[in-house]
């Protein structure tokens, strides 16, 4: 492919070879016509010239073949005198036959045409000779002969020659001018159209960084800043446009939502991350929607959406691989300008966590009425039992009124428990840290718990080094283990054991607190940090529980970053571990 520069030079070469060549053609036939006209006007005064003599000799029979060889010679032409019938009473000629065949045969032609002037063009060019005649008269005026004067123009082809000798050297020189401007030229034009072409393919495929280098002002110069700028200007348009595309990119990817792009076909255009964990079905992607969703539900839901162009949003249990799920979908239209149909928009919003805490707070309101109603019942019906006339037999009034205080208790600690849980719960905990000896706490909490272990026969072994040393809120250290061994104890059997043993390694102190007791059913483990949630209710109720102790815990042991876990197998017995940091002051810096 031939480069502008290139087209450019060849096109001036071309037009100035043109222009030189018509120049020649004109400059021929000019001199051509001139010369032709010259030698026809000399020929016509010599002929009439020679004609006069030869009259003045007295005629055809009196000429002088010595001064017509003179004449001839001087003239450098060739001379002949024929008569009327055509044959050459004179001829100057030379030795070539030919030429003089053609002499003759003019001479003769001449006889026949006695009525023309010149032969045509045709005719001299034959041999390059230019013939002119002139009659020759009496002195009555009759005409007795011809005098035939002949020329060779052959001189034409080395006029011709000259001429093209001059042209194809101004040509070549004018080559060599081409070449030294165009090259200027292309310098100064053609180069920075080139580089601005260049520019503009680079900026066409998406190279919106590429430059050109910027002229003199001038048009050219303008060319070159104007492409410079729209560049600039591209490129700040697309990074903003690339902004613009990873923060929407980024969203759409790290919602929690599924989102499904559908366009107006069927076709899948777009699934995010969430999407694509519920169907891991590989490629997504330009294929239909029920090749990817396997629920009808959901199918029903985008077809609905395509035949009603209106939202839909249903709530569907789903299940993913072992997993149940409650899923609101969602399906929108994509209405674009003119309102023209660009497909459906589906959002897969899990509400598995809200429905679970929903049922959570029902739960919760249900348990906390059902355990303030036990004691309020119970309070209620002594009490009327009391006014009836109760009050008149001693012992039974003492039974009773031990009785309504063993209920106003049990609800006292229930309130109680509630209100510390909902300030954990809301405002979190403030912990007043200081370092506790380990076995010390252990053994206060022990000792509170004393008649307890006695009255239902239940030994507790406890196997911690004095040297043990925790940090954290005293009060609430107490609380977690109190809880613990007063759980183990309500559901450890008469005759069983408790077992509290404490150990360390480099970053944590571990405590487990063991028990023979029932023990919890695997399936019931997840539950058991939940409000209100007994293992045995009815042994857990009687012993006065309120079921809030281990959510206390759990809170308790999140407000230390410590953890709690807990094993059991049932009929055997069951163990919690809880784990503290050694360097909690240094933890709680970095928070």
């Amino acid at each position: 492919m031939i480069n502008f520069r290139a087209k450019l030079i060849l096109s001036l070469f071309i037009l100035i070879a043109a222009v030189l060549a018509a120049l020649g053609i004109w400059l021929g036939q000019m001199f051509k016509s001139y010369y032709l006209a010259t030698i026809n006007d000399r020929l016509e005064r010599e002929t009439s010239l020679l004609a006069s003599a030869v009259e003045d000799w007295g005629g055809t029979e009196a000429i002088n073949p010595v001064v017509l060889d003179e004449w001839s010679e001087q003239m450098d032409t060739r001379l002949s005198v024929a008569d009327n019938n055509g044959d050459l009473l004179y001829d100057s000629g030379g030795t070539d036959e030919e030429e003089n065949a053609v002499h003759r045969d003019i001479a003769h032609r001449i006889s026949e045409t006695l009525n023309e002037k010149n032969y045509q063009t045709s005719l001299m060019r034959k041999m390059d000779v230019q013939y002119h005649w002139t009659p020759i008269l009496t002195k009555t005026g009759e005409q007795e002969g011809y005098v035939i004067v002949s020329m060779r123009v052959d001189a034409l082809d080395e006029i011709y020659g000259q001429i093209w000798a001059i042209l194809l050297t101004s040509l070549g020189l004018s080559l060599l001018l081409i070449i030294l401007i165009g090259t200027k030229i292309t310098t100064r034009y053609v180069k920075p159209i080139e580089s601005a072409a260049m520019v503009a393919i680079e900026l066409a495929k998406g190279n919106y960084r590429a430059r050109t280098y910027e002229t003199p002002p001038d048009e050219m110069g303008m060319l070159s800043t104007s492409i410079n700028i729209l560049a600039r200007n591209l490129q700040e348009m697309m990074q903003a446009q690339e902004v613009h595309q990873n923060r929407l990119t980024t969203l759409i990817e790290n919602i929690e939502s599924g989102l499904l792009l559908i366009d107006d076909r069927g076709y899948i255009v777009m699934a995010n991350r969430s999407f694509k964990k519920m169907y891991s079905t590989g490629r997504i992607i330009k294929k239909r929607y029920y090749e990817v969703i396997t629920q009808e539900d959901v199918i029903k839901i985008v077809e609905d959406v395509f035949m009603t162009e209106k939202n839909v949003r249903r709530q569907i249990k789903m299940t993913f691989g072992l997993e149940e799920k409650d899923i609101e979908v969602s399906g929108a239209p994509i209405i674009g300008t003119n309102d023209e149909w660009k497909g459906i928009l589906v959002v897969y919003h899990d509400i598995t966590e809200i429905k679970h805490l929903e049922q959570m707070r029902k739960d919760f309101v249900a348990n906390v009425s059902h355990e303030l109603k036990t004691p309020i019942t119970s309070i209620k019906g002594f009490s009327e039992t009391l006014l009836d006339g109760a009050l008149n037999d001693p012992d039974a009034a003492k039974m009773f009124l031990e009785i309504i205080w063993k209920e106003s208790g049990r609800m006292e600690r229930l309130v109680a428990d509630l209100l510390d849980l909902s300030k954990i719960e809301q405002k979190g905990l403030t912990l007043n840290l200081t370092a506790v000896p380990l076995k010390k706490l252990l053994s206060e909490v022990i000792v509170t718990l004393e008649s307890r272990l006695e009255a239902k026969d239940i030994a507790l072994q406890m196997n911690v080094s004095d040297h043990l040393v925790i940090q954290g809120d005293e009060y609430r250290l107490k609380q977690v283990f109190v809880n613990l061994i007063t759980n183990a104890i309500l559901y450890t059997p008469k005759g069983g054991q408790i077992f509290v043993d404490a150990s360390e390694s480099d970053q944590m102190v571990n405590v487990k607190v063991s028990d023979t007791g029932i023990g919890i059913e695997k399936a019931e483990l997840p539950r058991i940090f939940e409000r209100f949630y007994r293992v045995d209710k009815a042994r857990s109720r009687d012993s006065g529980g309120t079921g809030l102790g281990l959510a206390i815990v759990k809170h308790i042991m999140e407000a230390h970053h410590g953890k709690i876990n807990v094993e059991s197998k049932l009929n055997e017995g069951t163990t919690f571990t809880v784990s503290f940091i050694k360097n909690l002051r240094n933890d709680f810096t970095k928070d």
